[in-house]
């Protein structure tokens, strides 16, 4: 009786090691499945600023096509990133975010083979369609697949991996540009992409999601009015701001966005519920990222071509330069984590906010049409620390202005305004350039850049005194307490898209 006894504990002891060896593999898998889509994402969020010059000269254009090839991408991941979590959790995560991965891929490879900028248009925000689909699952997937007790651990390495993606996308995007051609930069995706497709379909388990919303009225009221916004801005200059056309876009645009505010605050299971936002908590952080993104985005959009077009550096020159800002917070963020530990994160992130701000003013006053690195570097460290101090503690705050239940839907939010925001400051900061400056001469940039780079500056410094001010006395929303087990998970924050 005692040999079986032993036997069979030796059966039972066998079973559990071959089911940790499984699950352990399968964490193994997802963390690698999704880590490379999760960098493909956020790659294409940077990788073509560095290539600008080279699109501009190969394909021809204006300056708002270039501001469209980037925001083409950030518009459409915005707009849609919240709708594709949601039919992920209606319909299968890993079915969708198989689909949304072959979306992305194969408008890699279009942009990439696009004769044209309309064409190259075109094809990156299909490429912002299938980021949509893809980003918000691979966190899902990703819990699913991973013990709780091991979450942290893989959580802070697929952080770590996106991070990597933003702070080396002009660094690979000026190589590339430099020693094969622009249009490597969307190859790149394509045989990472053929290469984790299949993996995602044998080694990541399907699951579902409890309450998906799939809100198509809030999904199409958002879109169509940012759209307007954007276009209006984009065009404004070329076309000027009396035109017909721009005029309708802007007041269309902004007719759509309080309909969808509206929308939002009646639905029964609106995409976001507007109730959040009577949380001074999470309207103040929200505003933050959304402001620091705008300021951001369009000065390392103007920044990049100006280390390139007026201080003639090459592609991969600008890249390693721009490493300072874009690279900075892989260094910094264990540093403001600790921060935030100690004194709180409000005051890390306006402290974080503030000095982008002071990096952006301080590009502002040694821009010239011959300023040397040296010049510019202290500025690059400031901002990049900033940033680093901003991201570290954010989506903390995020999560812990809502309820456990919204932390889901808080998380998307915050994602989708930070991509609102970049494209925004394109556009915006792209206008101001048009205004004072141009292609014309080194100088014409300069004069251009200057007046943006300030705006950026005060836009980011405004965004410092939004959190400070709402972030002051943290409340909670409204609203019924569901049931614990309708907690979706909560997406993770990514830098910078």
């Amino acid at each position: 009786m005692s040999h079986q006894t032993h036997q069979t504990h030796q059966s039972h002891q066998s079973h559990q090691s071959h089911q940790a060896q499984q699950t352990r593999r399968s964490a193994v898998w997802a963390l690698l499945v999704t880590g490379v889509a999760g960098f493909m994402a956020a790659l294409d969020n940077l990788v073509v600023t560095t290539a600008l010059p080279a699109i501009r000269e190969d394909l021809g254009g204006a300056l708002d096509d270039l501001e469209w090839t980037v925001s083409a991408y950030t518009l459409t991941f915005a707009c849609l990133l919240m709708f594709g979590a949601a039919l992920g959790d209606r319909f299968g995560r890993r079915r969708l975010f198989i689909a949304g991965l072959t979306v992305f891929t194969g408008a890699s490879a279009a942009a990439a083979l696009a004769p044209g900028i309309g064409s190259l248009i075109a094809a990156r925000a299909v490429q912002g369609v299938g980021a949509a689909v893809m980003m918000p699952l691979t966190l899902t997937l990703l819990t699913a697949a991973v013990p709780a007790a091991k979450r942290g651990t893989v959580y802070g390495i697929w952080g770590a991996v996106n991070g990597l993606a933003v702070a080396s996308g002009p660094l690979i995007g000026g190589s590339l540009t430099e020693h094969v051609s622009w249009h490597w930069i969307f190859w790149l995706n394509v045989p990472l992409g053929l290469i984790a497709l299949p993996f995602a379909r044998l080694r990541l388990a399907e699951s579902y999601g409890a309450g998906a919303r799939l809100d198509i009225p809030g999904t199409l009221l958002a879109s169509g009015g940012l759209f307007g916004i954007v276009y209006g801005l984009v065009r404004g200059p070329s076309d000027g701001w009396t035109d017909a056309v721009v005029l309708t876009a802007l007041s269309a645009g902004g007719a759509l966005l309080v309909a969808f505010t509206v929308y939002g605050s009646r639905a029964v299971n609106p995409m976001l519920p507007m109730r959040l936002f009577r949380s001074r908590a999470f309207s103040g952080i929200n505003a933050a990222s959304l402001l620091m993104f705008v300021g951001m985005f369009g000065s390392i959009f103007l920044l990049s071509q100006y280390m390139q077009g007026v201080l003639g550096y090459s592609p991969t020159d600008a890249g390693l330069r721009m490493l300072p800002w874009t690279g900075m917070p892989m260094l910094v963020a264990p540093l403001a984590g600790f921060l935030s530990d100690r004194v709180g994160g409000r005051p890390v992130v306006a402290a974080g906010l503030l000095l982008q701000a002071a990096g952006l003013g301080y590009l502002a006053c040694v821009v010239t049409a011959h300023a040397t690195y040296a010049a510019q570097l202290p500025a690059l460290v400031l901002s990049g620390a900033g940033m680093a101090l901003y991201f570290a503690p954010a989506a903390s705050l995020v999560m812990a202005s809502v309820r456990p239940h919204e932390q889901g839907i808080a998380s998307g939010a915050n994602n989708a305004l930070r991509e609102v925001g970049g494209a925004l400051g394109i556009a915006v900061m792209s206008s101001i350039f048009s205004a004072y400056g141009g292609y014309t001469s080194p100088r014409s940039f300069v004069d251009g850049l200057r007046p943006a780079l300030i705006t950026g500056a005060a836009v980011v410094a405004l965004a410092a005194l939004a959190a400070l001010a709402a972030l002051a006395i943290p409340s909670r929303p409204t609203g019924p307490k569901p049931l614990p087990d309708d907690a979706p998970a909560p997406a993770l924050e990514t830098m910078p898209g």
